[in-house]
């Protein structure tokens, strides 16, 4: 829905009608001192080519921008323990294999331990090993006392390597248990603090996204699910870039009601090279619908001025050259509107400021008439 421009309750037309009676019953022909706009509104003019184009109209959808949950990496704790150190913040970007925390545990002592009796027992069966194979050559011990020595070292050595891939997966160091990122991407949870217990397969440490891609999940009320479909392209807007709008499609619509909002889900995958979108935000999700096969004249919604219960535009030649046109809207969209009138294909319109200059070329008219 745009925004309307109300000023004066006289209308500019009337005024120019007044004046050209006023010059007729003076019998002096007074031409009013031309209007040119000012370097300061020049410096901010923004003009728009008015374009004969299909009618299309489009609703507006609220939403909230989530992590791409197919690039999102959760982390719980694979230990017992209480976190002695924390090196990252909510909102930080962390690498793969980067230590984010320390955990002291006893089950790294354990594991310590474990790997050193493991080692004293492998180096005895080694020694017992190194003397069986010395007898068989001599014909004292057996084929199979053999067997069970080389046996012997074999499952020592085995587990061994197990305790040591198992410290390895925990990143144990000499007296801590290292948590390392397991993913490149930004930390968008952190419930992790120095001096926290925490516990194997517990809550939810922190969480890991990476935002190269996010979704923006629109909500669909029942009154619109038949003007949704997969593909159809989608404008977001945000409330922290008001003049800024991200273009995508919509990839998938849930066919089950969100039991909470009694909504359908539409996710929208988004492109976020620039960052902007961070998870959480909320987002306005603006859809085309009925397009139709009749054509007119479009106008930025930001160029109409309203006055006297009538809409015109500014229609720009020159700085110094500005004509007031009276058009009649057939419809608007959330940024476009459908206009008729003296309007022209190709002509420019001035789409801000224009309540300013109109101000302006009606004091100057009513300045021209005293």
């Amino acid at each position: 829905m745009r925004t309307k421009k109300y000023i004066a309750a006289y209308g500019f037309p009337l005024l120019l009608a007044l004046s050209g009676c006023s010059q007729k019953d003076t019998g002096e022909k007074k031409e009013p001192a031309g209007y040119c706009i000012s370097p300061e509104l020049k410096s901010n003019l923004k003009l728009a080519i008015v374009a004969l184009q299909p009618i299309e109209e489009s609703i507006t959808l609220t939403g909230e921008v989530e992590s791409n949950s197919d690039k999102t990496v959760p982390f719980v704790s694979l230990v017992d323990g209480v976190v002695t150190q924390t090196f990252f913040s909510l909102g930080d970007h962390v690498s793969k294999g980067q230590v984010l925390a320390s955990v002291k545990s006893v089950s790294l002592n354990e594991m310590q331990g474990d790997t050193q009796t493991l080692e004293a027992q492998l180096a005895v069966a080694k020694r017992k090993l190194a003397s069986v194979e010395a007898m068989f050559k001599d014909d004292i011990a057996s084929q199979k006392d053999l067997e069970e020595a080389r046996s012997e070292v074999q499952i020592l050595k085995s587990n061994i390597s197990k305790t040591q891939k198992n410290m390895k997966l925990y990143s144990a160091g000499k007296s801590d248990f290292l948590i390392k990122s397991p993913a490149d991407g930004y930390v968008i949870e952190k419930n992790i603090s120095n001096g926290m217990p925490v516990s194997a397969g517990g809550d939810k440490l922190f969480t890991i996204s990476n935002l190269d891609k996010v979704w923006v999940m629109a909500n669909v009320y029942a009154t619109n699910m038949r003007h949704i479909y997969v593909n159809q392209p989608a404008v977001i807007r945000t409330l922290a870039y008001p003049d800024e709008s991200f273009t995508g499609k919509i990839d998938a619509v849930s066919q089950v009601f969100n039991e909470n909002e009694r909504v359908l889900k539409a996710k929208i995958v988004m492109d976020n090279n620039n960052m902007k979108l961070r998870p959480g935000m909320s987002a306005d999700i603006v859809l085309p619908i009925n397009s139709q096969n009749i054509s007119a004249l479009a106008v930025p919604t930001k160029a109409l001025i309203f006055d006297n219960n009538q809409s015109y535009v500014l229609v720009y030649k020159q700085d110094c050259d500005l004509e007031v046109r009276h058009v009649t809207e057939i419809v608007s969209n959330n940024s476009t509107t459908y206009v008729e009138g003296s309007l022209k294909a190709g002509e420019r319109v001035v789409a801000t400021n224009g309540l300013i200059i109109y101000e302006n070329l009606k004091n100057q008219t009513v300045n021209s008439t005293r």
